[in-house]
């Protein structure tokens, strides 16, 4: 959306329209909350340290899963695949059972839920909690790695509210 000269635009809708033309990768984030398990799809995980190992993300506080995994001092996080698209719209839709068997998972021994199919889980202590509008932004320290057992996976990223796989096609050098 082109905002003219002398015309305004509401702030967060033209904010929005920015960063759904920013790419972002996929993730699934879950947690043992007090009555049971707990996930959502996330687009706003990133990097912050490589030493310690920490990572940010966000989550809506609208979210049916957010007062679980703000609350948790441990959670996982599940850096998807291009062929977890599935996962990623049933962890995404509200009202669904996310647990009951539509995806494979184990609860791991320290009690988070894990995504056996994966490529990536990375568990997490929460470092930091900080409310900033209707999101609260959580910063994690990460405590263990899994690598699936699939090589080479395609990541997942969402784009201008589309779901896209990142391979050697899309590679510019």
């Amino acid at each position: 959306m082109t905002v003219p000269t002398g015309h305004a635009a509401p702030p967060g809708e033209l904010f929005k329209d920015a960063f759904r033309a920013h790419p972002a990768g996929i993730a699934v984030i879950t947690a043992q909350g007090p009555e049971g398990p707990v996930g959502l799809t996330a687009s706003s995980v990133s990097s912050v340290s490589a030493e310690p190992p920490v990572l940010a993300f966000s989550v809506s506080t609208a979210s049916s899963s957010a007062a679980a995994l703000v609350r948790a001092d441990t959670l996982v996080v599940h850096l998807l695949g291009a062929d977890q698209l599935a996962i990623a719209r049933l962890f995404a839709t509200r009202g669904t059972d996310r647990f009951g068997g539509a995806v494979d998972w184990r609860p791991l021994p320290s009690g988070e839920p894990l995504l056996t199919d994966a490529p990536w889980a990375l568990r997490c202590r929460i470092l930091h909690r900080l409310p900033v509008g209707g999101s609260m932004i959580l910063a994690a320290e990460v405590l263990s790695i899994e690598q699936g057992t699939q090589d080479d996976v395609a990541p997942l990223v969402y784009h201008n509210r589309s779901y896209h796989r990142l391979d050697d096609r899309s590679l510019l050098g």
